[in-house]
């Protein structure tokens, strides 16, 4: 068993350093550069960085209460656009911060203060199918899931949700996922893990994360392993190196699949069990001082997800203080 604590000890102190003002007000980095979109970070309070402290202190079963919980609260909803509900920062889509954020105030059992105005036109089935057909499947599936799964996530976090609505969003998926790859969406994935598979994988997966919420099966649960046992033998792309949430796209997608079929589950097994490895091995080599991707809360949530899942799906590898809390398992969307 690979003891996790020396990395999940340095996260109180790396939390602190971002903290400002009052309760659950964060930056998200402390360190000057430039954040996913080649903007220059900012040092103020920060969409991210207050969802994922949130989300971090969750994580690891330290989630504040008592009055410390309402000025947390309060905090999250003063980041909220009172005319158009949205929630936003410049790194990312709209729609992945507002879901990100109301995921967060989610896990304090609270919803936003004003409702999602900007979605009113996507409210209808005929507006959602238009909206996913138009989505760019083939040459940005990684960060066109933001907004395709951001808009079921934020709908449902703001109890928004219509069932026929979303009956119609998830019958739609299930018709477009590919059957040689288990991933969506049919006709825009190049099979070979060579050819850029992954991020058809990181897309998907975002979208899984819905089905799984949802309790839905996800189509060909058979052709998604294969697929994430493909990638991993492959070693094309660069898992267990960077602090960031491709592992956890990975180890998600292939652990959640299981849970539907046994199709080579000896191999997947053995395939989580050696990632794990490498994965809680590589975080604990970081030095906390220095690196760069620790520095920014959002990428230390990602890497923290994956320590949760694979120390869920692969018992007795990692251990640490308290067991790892995934969001997932919560409420959809990180």
């Amino acid at each position: 068993m690979i003891d996790l604590a020396p990395f999940i000890d340095a996260i109180p102190p790396l939390l602190a350093r971002h903290a400002l003002d009052r309760p659950g007000a964060y930056q998200r980095y402390t360190r000057p550069g430039r954040d996913d979109r080649g903007n220059p970070r900012a040092f103020d309070c920060n969409a991210y960085g207050c969802a994922d402290a949130a989300n971090l202190l969750y994580t690891l079963g330290r989630l504040p209460g008592g009055a410390e919980r309402a000025g947390w609260i309060e905090t999250l909803h003063s980041l909220q656009d009172p005319v158009s509900g949205e929630f936003r920062e410049p790194s990312h889509h709209a729609l992945h911060t507002t879901a990100h954020c109301l995921g967060a105030l989610e896990l304090f059992d609270a919803r936003p203060r004003h409702r999602l105005a900007s979605l009113d036109s996507l409210r209808s089935v005929d507006a959602l199918e238009d909206f996913l057909e138009a989505l760019d499947w083939r040459d940005a599936p990684w960060t066109e899931a933001h907004r395709g799964a951001g808009l079921y996530a934020a709908l449902c976090l703001a109890d928004e949700l219509e069932p026929r609505w979303a009956d119609a969003y998830f019958a739609w998926l299930a018709r477009h996922v590919d059957a040689e790859t288990g991933l969506l969406r049919r006709g825009c994935v190049d099979p070979s893990p060579e050819g850029g598979v992954f991020p058809h994988l990181a897309g998907s997966f975002h979208y899984l994360f819905n089905f799984e919420h949802a309790r839905r099966p996800w189509p060909a649960p058979e052709a998604l392993i294969d697929t994430c046992l493909a990638i991993r033998a492959a070693k094309t792309f660069p898992l267990a190196r960077h602090v960031w949430f491709a592992d956890v796209d990975w180890a998600y997608c292939l652990s959640r699949m299981m849970r539907q079929t046994a199709h080579r589950f000896a191999e997947a097994q053995d395939a989580l069990a050696s990632h794990g490895e490498e994965y809680a091995r590589f975080l604990l080599s970081l030095d906390p001082e220095r690196d760069e991707g620790l520095d920014d809360l959002h990428r230390l949530f990602g890497a923290l997800c994956a320590a949760a899942e694979l120390q869920q799906a692969v018992r007795g590898l990692i251990s640490s203080p308290r067991p790892l809390r995934l969001v997932l398992d919560r409420r959809p969307f990180i």
